[in-house]
């Protein structure tokens, strides 16, 4: 069993993914946690690759009702996941991976805190702080709607 500290950092992990998963710093970030997991190995990158792309696309298909259950889900799945590789480590190598680990939350961590970008989608919605971009090509469709919002050129000023 692992000590209390490298359980916190499998913890704290394993929320990052299910935070990150959707968001702009997903792709980034998913690059990061498979190298992570695959040790200069690709073919075991591409397995964690395909785990992580089934994570967002479990958050995405959720539906506004069940996106907290499923976020609840993802993270306990990628914290046993993380335990279970640290547990698989000789105690040299799990305090080395213990710490990439922690330093690569934490850059995810102050990565979302230093853009002030959030993001939540819905089965039907997507709330976005921040920028979006909406793109299509190959006869796919993308689209748009907005409420609330005023556009126009600005009133000049009264004085």
């Amino acid at each position: 069993m692992l000590e209390e500290t490298l359980l916190a950092v499998a913890a704290a992990a394993g929320t990052a993914v299910a935070e990150a998963a959707g968001t702009d710093a997903w792709t980034e970030f998913r690059g990061r946690v498979a190298r992570w997991f695959g040790r200069g190995n690709t073919e075991s990158e591409r397995t964690v690759l395909e785990h992580l792309d089934q994570t967002a696309a479990a958050l995405q298909s959720a539906g506004e009702n069940g996106l907290e259950r499923a976020r609840i889900r993802q993270e306990a799945s990628w914290e046993t996941r993380f335990v279970d590789f640290l547990e698989s480590l000789d105690e040299g190598e799990r305090d080395e991976f213990a710490a990439r680990l922690s330093h690569l939350v934490q850059e995810q961590t102050e990565y979302v805190a230093q853009s002030g970008r959030t993001s939540a989608s819905g089965e039907r919605a997507a709330a976005v702080d921040g920028d979006a971009n909406i793109h299509a090509e190959g006869g796919s469709a993308a689209a748009l709607t907005m409420g609330d919002v005023t556009m126009g050129l600005p009133s000049p000023d009264p004085s």
